[in-house]
């Protein structure tokens, strides 16, 4: 059995599918696949796409009528909504809109009207969901997938790649990962945990024979103004960038549960995030703003 590599680029980041088979023919049919579904999935809810379910949407700001949604949309605004409740409403997906107000690339601070501005088109309490419709009350609010949909692509490709007889390899999508299954000779992948300041190298490495790591960080965009670093990790009921940990990276069953408890837990901060993900009993990996690395899995 040989390992088979495809590297592609995907919803801006660069990407790879790792597979064990002995059937050249079967991996390489097997990655199109998944590879197309990737694709599907990026189009159908990329913001940056008029024709996406995202920019309908979002077209319909301000409709009392709204907007009817297909299965696998509603799916992913009943898994929002849920880790909005769970999460005391620190995850929220309306609250991209506070990108308008933020440019990191400026090197500029917003002034606090114009977040406060912002944060008027904020909050999932203005929206209406219930199944298959969704209002966005307020003309000019958004709602925006990209703070999880990466993840749901990553098991969307993995049960791709096992439907064409895939059973060993990985699924990575920019750092989020799934594992089919081990190597064949039974050793679990080694997994690197980005430096959040060295970001080409790994601050520690984990084992995973089964199952996802996702990883949320204040090392993605930022900007340093006066020696303070505002990442882009942006808290919802504030407008302001989080403050608290470097990093998180949660290890669970599926890539988008554990996506979203490591941004939950980066919005919650060092105390609270900690005693938060303590309550899930994921394992997880956590890094502080003075690169201390602790956690509840196996770290080398």
């Amino acid at each position: 059995m040989e390992i088979y590599n495809f590297p592609f680029r995907a919803m801006g980041s660069p990407c790879e599918f790792q597979l064990y088979t002995s059937d050249k023919n079967v991996a390489e049919t097997a990655c199109k696949k998944a590879h197309a579904e990737v694709t599907r999935l990026e189009k159908k809810y990329s913001r940056y796409r008029s024709d996406s379910v995202t920019s309908t949407i979002n077209k319909s700001s301000g409709n009392l009528s709204g907007t009817k949604v297909d299965s696998e949309t509603a799916l992913l605004i009943d898994y929002a909504q849920a880790v909005y409740k769970q999460s005391e409403g620190l995850f929220d997906i309306t609250s991209g809109v506070l990108r308008r107000a933020w440019n990191f690339k400026s090197n500029n601070l917003p002034t606090q009207s114009q977040i406060d501005e912002t944060l008027e088109l904020v909050g999932w309490q203005y929206v209406e969901w219930q199944r298959p419709h969704i209002v966005l009350k307020k003309k000019g609010m958004e709602i925006d997938f990209g703070g999880y949909v990466k993840e749901y692509a990553v098991d969307a490709a993995a049960n791709t790649l096992r439907n064409h007889g895939i059973n060993a390899g990985l699924v990575d999508l920019g750092g989020d990962l799934k594992v089919l299954g081990p190597h064949p000779d039974n050793k679990p992948w080694q997994i690197g945990i980005r430096h959040p300041r060295d970001p080409a190298n790994a601050i520690a490495t984990t084992t995973l024979g089964q199952g996802a790591i996702a990883s949320s960080g204040d090392y993605e965009r930022f900007m340093t103004i006066d020696g303070k670093r505002y990442a882009h990790i942006l808290n919802p009921k504030t407008g302001w960038p989080i403050e608290g940990f470097s990093a998180v990276s949660v290890i669970a069953s599926e890539c988008l549960i554990a996506g979203s408890c490591s941004t939950v837990a980066m919005l919650k901060g060092e105390q609270q995030g900690k005693s938060w993900l303590d309550s899930l009993k994921l394992p997880y990996i956590s890094v502080t703003k003075d690169m201390h690395v602790d956690g509840t899995t196996n770290l080398d």
